[in-house]
């Protein structure tokens, strides 16, 4: 069941896709945090709601759910209270029934679809890489379309790691174009190449099913010419 709503653009091209008393969905652009880090003093996707809530005379803060990295552009949940969050993150596995992504990779991966097993830990410098003794962390993905060097890939998260995607990316050798961290050559739209296009979850309060999509930036898919 597709949740009810209508697009409201807040600051900082930040999108509020739908309301309730518990939760609030997000289309977060590029380039925007979902969270200050350390002394970020920067405008962060908590910030502008924050910001909302407060001129709403709501006397409440939004909460974070899960993240999304900076130049990861797509849907973003917030509980809009401490009990919805614990609520949601204690049970995130089971309530998360879809959460896909759409990556512009480099390179023709020769084959239409796969699944990425291999364990995440971190390098020395805090990067998260493939490593030994990680954490279990699986990746399916399929190709929808190829061509001009690149590959548009959907992809669902099994296990939801940090820079999971970019790592496994990068460890096939198909690194996220754009993806300085992870040694992309290439930076066709002058940006990371990365988005969250939907999530479907159970309600916290109720279990209804909801589900959020944001469209795949038309830039990121005009990058693929050819088939």
């Amino acid at each position: 069941m597709k949740a009810p709503h209508s697009a409201h653009r807040l600051s900082h091209g930040l999108v509020l896709l739908y309301e309730d008393k518990d939760i609030i969905a997000v289309d977060k652009p590029a380039g925007l945090l979902s969270i200050a880090a350390g002394t970020e003093r920067e405008k962060t996707c908590y910030w502008i709601l924050a910001e909302y809530l407060r001129h709403k005379g709501e006397k409440r803060r939004p909460a974070v759910v899960h993240r999304l990295d900076r130049d990861t552009s797509g849907v973003m949940i917030f509980a809009k209270s401490e009990q919805v969050k614990k609520k949601l993150m204690e049970h995130w596995d089971e309530a998360v029934t879809e959460r896909r992504y759409v990556a512009l990779a480099e390179g023709a991966l020769g084959d239409t679809e796969g699944i990425i097993d291999a364990p995440l830990g971190e390098d020395a410098g805090g990067r998260v890489i493939v490593q030994q003794g990680g954490k279990r962390a699986v990746t399916h993905w399929k190709l929808l379309k190829a061509g001009n060097g690149f590959s548009l890939l959907a992809l669902e998260l099994e296990t939801g790691r940090r820079n999971q995607i970019r790592a496994h990316l990068h460890y096939i050798g198909h690194p996220v174009a754009g993806d300085k961290k992870y040694a992309a050559r290439t930076d066709p739209v002058k940006r990371l190449c990365l988005h969250a296009e939907k999530i479907a979850f159970k309600h916290p309060k109720d279990g209804k099913p909801m589900e959020f999509v944001s469209p795949v930036p038309v830039a990121m898919s005009g990058a693929v010419k050819g088939k």
